[in-house]
Order: C-alpha cells, then sequence, then structure tokens
C-alpha cells in the first residue's frame, strides 16, 4: 500500500509509525504490529493506530525515525506487514526454560541493537532470565555477542587489567583510589565506570565532581598508554550498547538476572581490551550479594566466564554490612576519596579495601605482597601523583585539593534518641535517604556519618548529617530518615529474664 509521510515533531522511546484505522485494516496491521516502509530506503517499524492523530492515506513518522532512515516529508513510501523478528521465537524457547545456541543469541542481540524487538519483549526476555537462567556456555555467547555489537578497544601492548565492583554498598568509592595505585606500580588499566541506576553515586557521579569522565574510545586509549589509567564513563563510548539498551528495560522492572548481570559485566571488559580482570564482589545485609555462599557462587561464574572468553578473572569477597566510609554522595565521596590519596589514614575501612582490592591487581601483575607493595604506594604519595597526571589528562584542575568538594549548603543533624551502641546501618534506606536529598543529580547531596556500627552513642549525639542543595529537598530527604531510620541503636540488654517472664 502506498502512503505520504507525515514527519511529526514528537519523540518516542520506541522506532514506530502512525497509521489511520482504515488504512491499517487494508494493510492488515494491528496496534504493535510491524510494517516495512520502503521509500529511498527500508525500515521495519511497530504500528500506532489513530482515526484522528493522522489522516487516510498518510504515515506519521517521528522526527528522529524520519531521520535515521531518510524518509522526508511528502514522500510516497511502500507500506507492508513484516513478521516479527525470529528472536521472539527464542525468547518463547528461554520462557519454556529450553536453551539456545549461539545463533540464536546472536540474532537476538542483533535485534535488541537495531531496535527490531519492543520494549514489552525486551521485558519478556528479561523475566525468562530472571525465572530460567542461562548455563555458563550460553552466558559466554552473550558476553561475546554483546561486545562484538560494539566498539572493541585494542592496545598496542599488555597485558590489560580493569577493576571491577559488583556494587550494591553505598559510599564504594575505592575505585579511584585502586586505579591510581595499579598506575602508579607501571600496569596499564583503563578504568569504565557507570552512573547510579538505583543507587546514591555511582563511580562516575562522583569523579566528575573534579575531571571530565565523558571521554571518548581514542582518548581513553591515548591516556591509558601514556599515563597507565583513566577514570571514565563507559556510556561516553559505543562499548557493548546492547547493554546500555537493556538497563532502560531492567530499571522499572526492579530485576537484574543473574545471567544478565555477570554478561553485563564481561562484555564491557571485553570491549575495554581487558585480559585480567580483578572484581570486588560486596556481600552483607542490604546488598546485592547477602552472604558469602552466594559470593562464592558469583565468584565462580564470573572466573568460569572468564575463562571461556580468554580473560583471568579473580574476585574479592569484601564485607559490605554498612557503607564503606563516613561519606555518601557525589562531592561527599570524592571529597572522602581525594583525601585518602592526599594522605589521610581514614577513613580506616576506604584504605584497607583499596589497598587489598589493588594488591590483588598487583600480584596478578607478578609483583608480590601485593597488599603492602599498594600500601606502600599509597603512603609514599605515588598513587597520588599518578592521581593527579590522570585527573589533568581528562581536564581536571592541577591544583585540585579534597577541600573544593564541598557538601550542599542545607543540612541537618540527625541525633540518637537514646545512649547505646550502633547496632545496624541498613544500606538501602542510606541510599533512600540520600536520594531523597537529591543524589546523585545534586552533586552536593548526600550523607556523612558521625558514627559506624559498633560504635558508642549517648542520647543526642549526631549520628549523621544530612546535606542537600536546596530546602525542599533537605526536608524530603528529613522525613525519608523519619519513615526509614538508617541506623539501629540498641543497648547492651537484650532482655530481662526473670522467675515470671520465663514462664
Amino acid at each position: 500500500m502506498k502512503l505520504t509521510v507525515r514527519i511529526h515533531d514528537v519523540d518516542i522511546s520506541e522506532p514506530g509509525v502512525l497509521i489511520h484505522d482504515d488504512d491499517c485494516a487494508q494493510i492488515g496491521v494491528q496496534e504493535g504490529d510491524r510494517v516495512k516502509v520502503s521509500g529511498s530506503t527500508q525500515a521495519v517499524l511497530l504500528v500506532g493506530r489513530s482515526d484522528t492523530l493522522i489522516d487516510l492515506g498518510h504515515i506519521g513518522v517521528p522526527g528522529k525515525v524520519a531521520q535515521k532512515y531518510n524518509f522526508k516529508d511528502g514522500d510516497e513510501v511502500s507500506v507492508v506487514f513484516a513478521s516479527k523478528p525470529d528472536s521472539v521465537r527464542s525468547i518463547r524457547k528461554k520462557m519454556d526454560g529450553e536453551r539456545l545456541d549461539k545463533e540464536e543469541i546472536r540474532a537476538l542481540v542483533e535485534d535488541i541493537l537495531e531496535n527490531r524487538l519492543t520494549k514489552i519483549e525486551i521485558s519478556a526476555w528479561l523475566t525468562a532470565l530472571y525465572i530460567n537462567g542461562m548455563d555458563i556456555d550460553e552466558i559466554a555467547d552473550f558476553t561475546v555477542a554483546m561486545a562484538e555489537t560494539g566498539d572493541v578497544i585494542k592496545f598496542d601492548r599488555g597485558p590489560v587489567f580493569d577493576f571491577h565492583s559488583l556494587g550494591g554498598v553505598p559510599g564504594n568509592k575505592v575505585t579511584p583510589i585502586v586505579v591510581s595505585i595499579v598506575a602508579a606500580a607501571g600496569i596499564m588499566i583503563p578504568k569504565t565506570s557507570s552512573r547510579a541506576i538505583s543507587s546514591a553515586c555511582g563511580t562516575s557521579d562522583f569523579v566528575e565532581t573534579f575531571c571530565d569522565v565523558e571521554i571518548d574510545a581514542d582518548r581513553l586509549k591515548e591516556i591509558t598508554q601514556d599515563i597507565g589509567g583513566v577514570f571514565s564513563w563507559g556510556g561516553s563510548m559505543n562499548l557493548a550498547p546492547v547493554d546500555d539498551l537493556v538497563i532502560k528495560v531492567e530499571h522499572p522492572l526492579g530485576i537484574n538476572p543473574r545471567a544478565q548481570m555477570l554478561a553485563s559485566i564481561m562484555s564491557k571488559k571485553l570491549a575495554i581490551g581487558a585480559t585480567h580482570l580483578v572484581v570486588d564482589i560486596p556481600t552483607g545485609a542490604g546488598t546485592k550479594v547477602q552472604t558469602i555462599e552466594e559470593a562464592k557462587r558469583y565468584a565462580k561464574d564470573l572466573m568460569d566466564l572468564g575463562e571461556r572468553i580468554g580473560m583471568h578473572v579473580e574476585c574479592a569477597i569484601t564485607y559490605a554490612d554498612q557503607p564503606v566510609g563516613y561519606a555518601v554522595g557525589p562531592n561527599l565521596e570524592a571529597r572522602e576519596c581525594i583525601s585518602i590519596l592526599e594522605g589521610n589514614k581514614h577513613p580506616s575501612a576506604v584504605v584497607e579495601k583499596a589497598c587489598d582490592c589493588a594488591g590483588i591487581i598487583l600480584e596478578v601483575a607478578g609483583i608480590p605482597n601485593g597488599a603492602a607493595k599498594a600500601r606502600e604506594i599509597l603512603d609514599s604519595g605515588e598513587a597520588y601523583r599518578k592521581f593527579m597526571e590522570i585527573v589533568v589528562a581528562q581536564g581536571g584542575r592541577p591544583d585540585l585539593r579534597s577541600e573544593d568538594l564541598q557538601p550542599g549548603k542545607y543540612s541537618y543533624d540527625v541525633v540518637s534518641p537514646k545512649s547505646g551502641y550502633v547496632h545496624a546501618i541498613r544500606n538501602k534506606d542510606v541510599v533512600s535517604v540520600a536520594k531523597a536529598a537529591g543524589a546523585p543529580a545534586d552533586k552536593g547531596a548526600g550523607i556523612l556519618f558521625s558514627k559506624k556500627k559498633g560504635q558508642r552513642v549517648e542520647a543526642g549525639d549526631v549520628l549523621f548529617t544530612i546535606y542537600a542543595d536546596n530546602e525542599a529537598k533537605l526536608k524530603r530527604a528529613r522525613d525519608a530518615a523519619v519513615r526509614y531510620p538508617p541506623m539501629e541503636i540498641e543497648g547492651m540488654l537484650i532482655k530481662r529474664v526473670s522467675p515470671l517472664t520465663a514462664r
């Protein structure tokens, strides 16, 4: 059927066109079906129906879709029914618990990349993975397919190391310290990081407070080979782009299937050219990985997956029952991180974790007594000097100091209602309060703890301070802290047992 193109100045989340109800009946399509539109180019697009928004004999094409496929207003195009891609059948197979072969997985990844699958179909794929999972060989095929459908960086020399944290624990600001130590030891570590998805602050969210994280692949390669490391945002490059598309669907579903998580991590590492990888697995209540047993299973899967794709992988299972350090939120985390590189020995938990993780990388690279050597590099100032080289190369100030990073101008102290000990700090509630304050979008927003788990407090002592960039968000965060109090204070007495209460 021939229809006339009408360009609509609208933005839509999926590539689609609008066709009059009567024309849809003639073509034989329903809402959500696909049509092949042929003009100077060809495109398979989703159908939207209307008898008021589009005239009979016309096809409404959003501006971005028209630009991508070179459709012009007034063009006459051929419009016919198009069948669903074969990968929809693969999704059904996985929903039935069946195994997919390498070609089926590759086709599905390419269909996601080319927007041939709807968000509903991608949601079905993620749900199938969440329920039925994949075996390790399927995950390996999935990983390679995701990496190869984007850019792959090839360094002129090797080996190339990388570091990744599974996340789930607030305040985990160790990555720039690890990268600085490792690069100072003469080891290449082109670190790409993410922004927060569901947390209060991702690594790139706080690193961008002191340098540019949006660098392209050529610049990443240049800085890494010249200086040894980078602190870049993975989203600024075309690395495993299917992963970014899937994350947008994952987020509202509130699920992160194990197979997708593993393939997501490892595809980015393949794309960055890593030959060796150390993965931090934060473990504890309120994190993604809540038990040591589960952490060990993740470690085994990551190492098995690495073996199948030609990458040496080791893992660090780290303590995560409470935030790492005292600061949560972009400016606050950046200040604490830089302060340690400047020579501050506290918070000791951040120092210890950074040196332990960097130490594993050093030992994999052949340097003995890795943790001790990492601490030596940090204490000597070598790591700080390397950190500043990277910061300047990424457009940061050469005179950067930790005190330059200031929290929001509005603050509120949360005090202890009674004397006792900090019995627990609930990670999820910490994140809820920090996000209510505006983190990570508002760089000054966040939480600064005065007390940590196990410490003695007296009634009226400040437990933590909430910071915000405006009064409305501070009030919202205060309300959140009342609804979801992050800290639990208990005395030493759990329960009194007497002859009367024991009956």
